[in-house]
């Protein structure tokens, strides 16, 4: 893909460094999606100023996609616009608008691009899990998009499958591939950590195993060890995990599921208070972000360890009305509506969640949540977790 140099709208030459500052770091940042090629700034820069023809471009830089935006100052705000185009047809896949305070421009400057960096990667993931599902024959890149499309439109069970069996028909395509590999353990993690298997640890010994092989490849692959903190974090070695997150953000300051990820570490080590400012910067970095459901479940069940109910509530009916097909985040709202009484609200939470995920159970997750942490604040904070499960209705078997 190509970004072209965005828009000076209104023409004050006072911003244009601010405008070609954006477009520079957005192709740095976009660059970082793996699997993407992504033309260099001295290339694009040569069509600032030109008519446009999307297509022509395409054609004489040899790329799928077009990234191009505008700037506006008004007063004390600026305004981005930026839309993705598909080179070939000339299609609009994406648009979004982004309205900021003008404070520190460099702040401003890199929150944008963050924001645009993590909705562009889901953005070209999609469409490109399109592509893949109208090709002749697959390749191994096409079914890992593929994977990774089943995955962002929820993790219920049949979901998790579908994605597993493209990461792995991947792998079988070329068994190098490693962001296929990275896929398959994320698969793992997602079918333990919400308890869709009977054994959730064996799961996470899986992804864990699949996720060193991949870092022995790619030492410096950001979203790997992400998720490897998820796995440490599950496994009773919180710190580490948290450690790991902090070291995928030192590779990228943008990945904002390992902010969430680090929120969801403070809540096994007791230091439970302090996850809602990790999911506020995970929200902040990319608020439209294919796992936002999730983070907002991880601070609502945050909430129903401090016993703040109906700031619990808020959070999870967020949390579905972003993603309707995200078990945990009915049985966490379930807690907490049977904790404030309203227990007749709570089983028809519990109902949702089951259709989801039959298979979830007072034993089995208590099981889960006891070997994930023996710290005595959490394992404190989760009896009354369970108390509340029990409460709603959820089946002890």
């Amino acid at each position: 893909m190509v970004v072209l140099p965005f828009a000076n709208i209104g023409g004050d030459p006072e911003q244009e460094h601010f405008v070609d500052g954006v477009t520079e770091s957005l192709t740095t940042d976009l660059s970082r999606i793996r699997g993407a090629l992504v033309i260099a700034c001295n290339t694009a820069f040569t069509y600032k100023g030109k008519p446009l023809d999307v297509k022509t471009i395409g054609r004489e830089l040899n790329v799928r996609y077009v990234l191009e935006g505008s700037v506006q100052r008004s007063g004390n705000r600026m305004r981005v616009n930026v839309q993705l185009i598909d080179a070939e047809t000339g299609n609009h896949l994406w648009a979004e608008r982004f309205d900021k305070p003008l404070a520190d421009l460099f702040d401003m400057q890199d929150e944008i691009v963050a924001r645009l960096a993590g909705a562009l990667n889901t953005e070209l993931i999609a469409a490109e899990a399109r592509r893949a599902e109208q090709a002749p024959t697959a390749d191994s890149m096409d079914l890992h998009f593929q994977g990774l499309a089943w995955l962002n439109k929820g993790f219920t069970p049949d979901n998790v499958a579908q994605a597993r069996g493209f990461f792995d028909r991947s792998l079988s395509a070329d068994p190098d591939n490693v962001d296929a590999l990275i896929g398959s353990a994320r698969a793992d993690v997602v079918k333990g950590a919400l308890v869709l298997v009977a054994d959730s640890m064996a799961a996470m010994a899986t992804a864990e195993a699949k996720l060193t092989k991949a870092l022995s490849s790619v030492p410096d692959h950001a979203r790997a060890h992400a998720l490897l903190g998820h796995v440490e974090i599950v496994t009773k070695r919180a710190a580490e995990g948290i450690a790991e997150c902090e070291h995928a953000l030192a590779l990228d300051r943008n990945l904002a599921p390992a902010h969430a990820t680090i929120g969801w570490g403070k809540i096994c080590i007791g230091r439970t208070e302090e996850t809602e400012a990790h999911i506020a910067e995970a929200l902040r970095l990319s608020p439209r972000d294919t796992q936002a459901y999730i983070w907002m479940t991880t601070a609502g069940i945050a909430k129903n360890h401090l016993g703040s109910y109906a700031q619990a509530v808020a959070w999870l009916r967020r949390s579905i009305e972003a993603n309707r097909n995200y078990p945990p985040a009915y049985f966490a709202l379930a807690v907490a509506l049977a904790h404030l009484g309203r227990v007749e609200e709570a089983r028809s939470a519990v109902k949702a969640g089951l259709a989801l995920n039959p298979t979830f159970t007072v034993s089995r997750v208590r099981a889960f949540w006891t070997a994930i942490s023996d710290d005595p604040t959490y394992l404190a904070e989760t009896e009354r977790v369970v108390e509340g499960l029990r409460k709603a209705g959820v089946p002890e078997q």
